[in-house]
This record gives structure tokens, C-alpha cells and sequence, in this order.
């Protein structure tokens, strides 16, 4: 599949329905509290997107069941809400959430602390990923390739002691969820497919504090590190423009 480079009016489009998964991510962030189900953040979710007029894009995606991916604690990515799973204090929760608007995706995450309780080294491991997510997107520059921003990211999070997760890896978006090129966090410099001008990439750190081994749980969905250790996940969609990187999930 070719790599789909957008107009200014089709990453306008892009910016609206980033927008709306920004206002949804920071909506159920203010949930996020000691006795909290993901089931209770699933439910706001739907009724969320569909009050600001948009579609769930996750939803019966390869048959995926909710709107929302919320993964706890050694969850990395796709944990599917539950009643039965209880947010307690210290834990952390991965959102992930994507919609789409007038045909067109937008695609976010970030990790959230749950109460106060949060373990230093743990806070930690969420400050890095989250900053790792910006070193990559630094690297979103016309002539940059997919390798540069994926060396940013790991550069920064194996500095700091974490491992970057190699299973699951960020994508191009725009009429579909996923598009070409593949961009995983890890990499070599000047390695991989050029950025163009047009080119919109979902870059998506996630990042394990022990090692990077993962495995799926038995519902063929949840994603967990092999060693049981905490993963954190965040997210942006980035245009490529003549200006440099444009984020517009923000």
C-alpha cells in the first residue's frame, strides 16, 4: 500500500477530528480516580463522541468490541474495558482512543496516573515516554525518515534505563486507522521511508520500565510485557508540513 500524502484541506480535516479526540482524552483524564471501572471510562467515551458528532474508530475494527483501549498497569496497548477492572491508587491507565469525522481519523493516548499514590520510578517511566513522544516528533521534518524519529524516541527512553516496546508500532492515518509507513519507536538514522510534505503519522511511544518482551493475553487483544512490569503508552498524529511538524491531536 502506497504511502498517502494530504492536501491542506484534508489535514484541516484531520486537525477537527484530532481536536475532538483531544477533548475526549481530557475529558475522561478529570474521571480517572481510585474505584473507577474502564468500563465506566468506555461509557462516557461512546456517549462523548457521539455528543461531539463523531464515530467511534475503533469500535468492530477486526472486530475490536468498545470505543476505548485502556490498559493498566503491565497492560501496553488494546486492554479492553471491563467492570470488573478497578482503578486502584498508584495504579496507571493507558487511554487510547481514536474517531472519525467526515471520513477522516484521528488517533491519540496518554497514561494517567491514578490518585496520588504513584511510585517515583513510576512517575518517571511517564515523564520519559511522554518526552520521548516529543523527541520523535521533533524529528517530523520534510527529508527526515521514519528511522530518525523512531531513534529519537529510543535514544531518550533507553537513557533513561526503560526499553521500548517492538511488537506494536505508530502508523500513517488518514482515510483509514492505519496507513503506510509502519513507524515503530526504535531504529537507525536516515534508515527507512522519507517524510513528505502532506505525510500523517501516528507516532506512539510505549515503553516498558523492564524489558521489552511482550505477550497477548488470551482474549487476542490485551497486550502485556512478558516480565509483569508497568508500561506506559502516549500518542500524537503529526502532519508534515513545509513549516515543520504540525500536531493535531493537541
Amino acid at each position: 500500500m502506497a504511502i498517502v500524502c494530504k492536501s491542506a484541506s484534508e489535514i484541516e480535516k484531520m486537525r477537527r477530528s484530532g481536536h475532538i479526540v483531544r477533548q475526549l482524552l481530557d475529558y475522561l483524564k478529570a474521571m480517572v480516580a481510585p474505584g473507577v471501572t474502564t468500563m465506566d471510562l468506555e461509557r462516557a467515551a461512546e456517549a462523548k463522541i457521539k455528543e461531539l458528532g463523531a464515530k467511534p474508530a475503533f469500535k468492530g475494527y477486526y472486530d475490536y468490541p468498545c470505543v476505548l483501549c485502556t490498559s493498566v498497569n503491565e497492560e501496553i496497548v488494546h486492554g479492553i474495558p471491563s467492570e470488573k477492572r478497578v482503578l486502584n491508587e498508584g495504579d496507571i491507565v493507558s487511554i487510547d482512543c481514536g474517531v472519525v469525522l467526515d471520513g477522516y481519523y484521528g488517533d491519540a493516548a496518554i497514561t494517567v496516573p491514578v490518585g496520588n499514590g504513584l511510585k517515583p520510578e513510576i512517575k518517571k517511566l511517564l515523564e520519559v515516554t511522554e518526552a520521548s513522544l516529543y523527541r520523535g516528533i521533533q524529528q517530523v521534518r520534510i527529508g527526515n525518515s521514519v528511522g530518525d524519529v523512531g531513534a529519537a524516541v529510543q535514544e531518550h527512553v533507553e537513557a533513561a534505563g526503560f526499553s521500548v516496546v517492538r511488537e506494536f508500532v505508530g502508523h500513517g492515518i488518514g482515510t483509514r486507522l492505519h496507513e503506510e509507513p509502519q513507524v515503530p519507536n526504535y531504529g537507525a538514522r536516515g534508515h527507512g521511508a522519507r517524510l513528505r510534505e502532506g505525510m500523517v503519522l501516528a507516532i506512539e511511544p510505549m515503553v516498558n520500565f523492564g524489558k521489552p518482551e511482550t505477550k497477548v493475553l488470551g482474549d487476542k487483544w490485551t497486550a502485556v510485557t512478558a516480565d509483569g512490569s508497568c508500561s506506559a503508552h502516549f500518542e500524537h498524529c503529526v502532519a508534515v508540513t513545509k513549516d515543520g511538524p504540525v500536531i493535531l491531536t493537541q
